[in-house]
């Protein structure tokens, strides 16, 4: 028979030293994590605070109306409401694949000593301020691409649907679509260097056992990188999203400024931030109170884009499950 030993009082006390570490860090956490909700939730409750008694005096028709007069007392928000969701639709649309792309070629394709200055200059455009993109948006983009506006305009003209969509550009070239451009330019390193980091974490044992039952470069791309990277890659979009709809001095600049709800990418509109930014030092008493129920819908706004990216995630990965069941 094996003699059993019972713990002294010092094998005791060695054990609770050496998890007393683990405790601290687990502490640590916990508290780091509910001090985060904390803040957020009591920035929620002060804007609200603020913002309720234009809340109370709009009603619904702070969302719902698009009639923003403060002289006359009327804040309704929907055309800076439209104006974010459809810059930054056009952001992701342009941004998206150019910076999946950009991340394959730096981690499938690209020879080493190509990778590290690449990498360099991607991080180096995440770190330019968005007042310098929208300087170079105002005075460089919008002036040179107006003329291509007037050529897609004038491809498209009366057919249906893209006539309207692509319709008559505004003179200066500032609007939605100059707008979601520069958005574009500034997520594109955000996606881009989250993406690759996303893509290096899959397993090489999994793309060379791809690659060995026949499988092409895309084919092993598509079959391995892809869906082990499925989640990482939502959250690099839901960060350059958070980043384009909390967006503010650039498209002050390049949106032209315009409260309307048009189906023309290539008019002027607005978008919340910006409307903050720009009316800001002029405003008082309600008007003020209803630009903090701008911050406040925009806020809302982004909880409720990120929760829709984690049941999103969620679902998908419990459909892989069930196909590799």
């Amino acid at each position: 028979m094996t003699p059993t030993t019972t713990p002294t009082q010092a094998d005791l006390t060695r054990s609770r030293r050496a998890a007393l570490p683990d405790r601290i860090f687990w502490a640590l956490c916990v508290g780091g994590g509910v001090l985060v909700l904390l803040i957020l939730a009591l920035i929620l409750i002060t804007t609200t605070r603020q913002a309720w008694p234009a809340f109370v005096q709009e009603g619904p028709g702070f969302v719902t109306t698009n009639a923003w007069v403060p002289n006359r007392g009327t804040f309704g928000a929907l055309a800076f409401v439209y104006g974010t969701l459809v810059s930054s639709a056009l952001a992701l649309l342009f941004a998206v694949p150019v910076s999946i792309g950009i991340a394959l070629f730096l981690t499938e394709l690209a020879p080493r000593r190509l990778r590290g200055p690449v990498i360099t200059v991607i991080d180096l455009l995440a770190a330019i301020p968005s007042v310098v993109f929208g300087l170079w948006g105002i005075l460089v983009v919008a002036p040179a691409i107006v003329h291509i506006y007037r050529w897609i305009h004038a491809l498209v003209d009366g057919v249906p649907v893209l006539g309207t969509v692509l319709g008559e550009p505004v003179s200066t070239g500032r609007g939605f679509m100059t707008a979601g451009l520069i958005l574009a330019i500034m997520i594109t390193p955000i996606i881009t260097s989250i993406s690759r980091e996303v893509f290096s974490t899959v397993p090489v044992a999994e793309k060379h056992a791809a690659l060995a039952l026949g499988a092409t470069r895309w084919e092993m791309i598509k079959g391995a990188v892809f869906p082990h990277s499925f989640g990482g890659l939502i959250g690099a979009v839901m960060l350059g999203l958070g980043r384009a709809l909390g967006e503010t001095i650039a498209l002050a600049l390049v949106f032209g400024a315009s409260t309307q709800v048009v189906a023309n990418l290539f008019a002027s509109g607005n978008a919340m931030p910006a409307v903050i930014v720009q009316q800001w030092g002029e405003a008082g008493g309600m008007h003020r109170n209803a630009l903090v129920g701008l911050g406040v819908v925009l806020f809302v706004m982004t909880v409720v884009v990120n929760y829709l990216a984690r049941a999103i995630v969620r679902r998908a990965e419990s459909r892989m499950r069930g196909a590799t069941a």
